[in-house]
Protein backbone atom coordinates (compact mmCIF):
# COMPACT_ATOMS: atom_id res chain seq x y z
CA UNK A 1 0.00 0.00 0.00
CA UNK A 2 2.49 2.26 1.18
CA UNK A 3 4.15 1.80 -2.04
CA UNK A 4 1.91 3.54 -4.29
CA UNK A 5 1.30 6.59 -2.17
CA UNK A 6 4.96 7.20 -1.90
CA UNK A 7 5.00 7.18 -5.60
CA UNK A 8 1.94 9.36 -5.93
CA UNK A 9 4.38 11.32 -3.62
CA UNK A 10 7.71 11.78 -5.16
CA UNK A 11 5.04 12.75 -8.84
CA UNK A 12 3.63 15.28 -6.51
CA UNK A 13 7.12 16.55 -4.79
CA UNK A 14 8.56 16.81 -8.68
CA UNK A 15 5.73 18.91 -10.16
CA UNK A 16 5.05 20.79 -7.33
CA UNK A 17 1.18 19.94 -7.66
CA UNK A 18 -0.16 21.29 -4.62
CA UNK A 19 -3.69 20.39 -5.95
CA UNK A 20 -2.79 16.82 -6.10
CA UNK A 21 -2.59 17.05 -2.39
CA UNK A 22 -6.58 17.05 -1.92
CA UNK A 23 -6.73 13.19 -3.46
CA UNK A 24 -3.35 12.22 -1.68
CA UNK A 25 -4.58 13.21 1.75
CA UNK A 26 -6.78 11.99 3.91
CA UNK A 27 -9.63 14.05 5.59
CA UNK A 28 -8.70 13.11 9.49
CA UNK A 29 -4.79 13.88 8.42
CA UNK A 30 -2.01 14.88 11.23
CA UNK A 31 0.10 16.98 10.13
CA UNK A 32 3.64 17.31 12.98
CA UNK A 33 5.83 20.25 11.44
CA UNK A 34 9.75 20.21 13.01
CA UNK A 35 9.02 23.94 14.31
CA UNK A 36 5.40 23.68 15.72
CA UNK A 37 4.80 22.77 18.72
CA UNK A 38 1.10 20.96 18.95
CA UNK A 39 0.04 18.24 15.72
CA UNK A 40 -2.02 20.17 13.35
CA UNK A 41 -4.96 18.28 12.25
CA UNK A 42 -7.30 17.90 9.53
CA UNK A 43 -6.50 18.29 5.72
CA UNK A 44 -6.97 21.79 5.21
CA UNK A 45 -3.80 23.01 7.78
CA UNK A 46 -2.22 20.06 6.40
CA UNK A 47 -1.98 21.13 2.84
CA UNK A 48 -1.18 24.47 3.49
CA UNK A 49 1.98 23.49 5.22
CA UNK A 50 2.63 20.92 2.32
CA UNK A 51 2.16 23.50 -0.22
CA UNK A 52 4.49 25.97 1.88
CA UNK A 53 7.13 23.36 2.23
CA UNK A 54 6.99 22.66 -1.42
CA UNK A 55 8.10 25.85 -2.42
CA UNK A 56 10.19 26.30 0.18
CA UNK A 57 12.19 23.46 0.63
CA UNK A 58 11.68 21.89 -2.47
CA UNK A 59 14.58 23.85 -4.47
CA UNK A 60 16.92 23.31 -6.65
CA UNK A 61 19.27 21.34 -4.26
CA UNK A 62 16.42 19.23 -2.47
CA UNK A 63 16.70 15.29 -3.21
CA UNK A 64 15.59 12.39 -1.40
CA UNK A 65 18.29 10.38 -0.27
CA UNK A 66 16.90 7.08 0.73
CA UNK A 67 13.44 5.99 2.27
CA UNK A 68 12.39 3.09 4.04
CA UNK A 69 8.83 1.86 3.22
CA UNK A 70 6.95 -1.18 5.44
CA UNK A 71 3.81 -1.93 5.28
CA UNK A 72 1.69 1.27 5.92
CA UNK A 73 4.58 3.19 7.15
CA UNK A 74 7.47 5.27 4.84
CA UNK A 75 10.61 7.57 6.14
CA UNK A 76 11.88 9.27 3.34
CA UNK A 77 15.38 10.93 4.09
CA UNK A 78 15.84 14.32 2.35
CA UNK A 79 18.33 16.94 1.67
CA UNK A 80 18.57 20.61 0.64
CA UNK A 81 19.89 23.78 1.02
CA UNK A 82 18.37 27.00 2.09
CA UNK A 83 20.35 30.26 1.96
CA UNK A 84 23.41 28.43 2.21
CA UNK A 85 21.94 26.28 5.24
CA UNK A 86 22.68 23.09 4.84
CA UNK A 87 19.73 21.12 5.76
CA UNK A 88 19.18 17.40 6.59
CA UNK A 89 15.42 15.82 7.16
CA UNK A 90 13.13 12.73 7.14
CA UNK A 91 9.50 12.90 6.62
CA UNK A 92 7.93 9.90 8.10
CA UNK A 93 4.57 8.92 6.64
CA UNK A 94 1.60 6.33 7.51
CA UNK A 95 -1.12 6.00 4.87
CA UNK A 96 -4.70 4.40 5.94
CA UNK A 97 -6.40 1.11 4.48
CA UNK A 98 -7.06 3.41 1.12
CA UNK A 99 -3.38 4.79 0.62
CA UNK A 100 -4.65 8.12 1.56
CA UNK A 101 -1.94 10.21 4.10
CA UNK A 102 -3.32 10.14 7.31
CA UNK A 103 0.04 11.07 9.20
CA UNK A 104 2.82 12.87 8.14
CA UNK A 105 5.40 14.00 10.65
CA UNK A 106 9.27 16.26 9.94
CA UNK A 107 12.02 16.19 11.88
CA UNK A 108 15.15 18.14 10.67
CA UNK A 109 18.38 18.78 11.72
CA UNK A 110 20.63 20.40 12.73
CA UNK A 111 19.25 23.64 14.74
CA UNK A 112 20.61 26.10 12.12
CA UNK A 113 18.27 24.55 9.69
CA UNK A 114 15.33 24.49 11.79
CA UNK A 115 15.71 28.05 12.60
CA UNK A 116 15.79 28.87 8.45
CA UNK A 117 12.99 26.55 8.03
CA UNK A 118 10.78 28.86 10.85
CA UNK A 119 11.81 31.99 8.94
CA UNK A 120 11.56 30.83 5.71
CA UNK A 121 8.13 28.94 6.18
CA UNK A 122 6.63 31.96 8.14
CA UNK A 123 7.22 34.22 5.03
CA UNK A 124 6.19 32.11 2.98
CA UNK A 125 2.88 30.72 4.56
CA UNK A 126 2.27 35.10 5.15
CA UNK A 127 2.71 35.42 1.29
CA UNK A 128 0.22 32.45 1.13
CA UNK A 129 -2.03 34.96 3.09
CA UNK A 130 -2.30 37.42 0.40
CA UNK A 131 -5.01 38.00 -1.89
CA UNK A 132 -4.32 37.40 -5.40
CA UNK A 133 -4.59 41.02 -7.75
Amino acid sequence: MIQTTIKRWHQLVETKDAQALDELLADNVIFHSPVVHTPQEGKAITKLYLTAALHTLNNEHFCYRREILDGNNAMLEFTTELDGVQLNGVDIIHCDGEGRIDDFKVMVRPLKAVNKIHEMMGAMLERMKQPVV
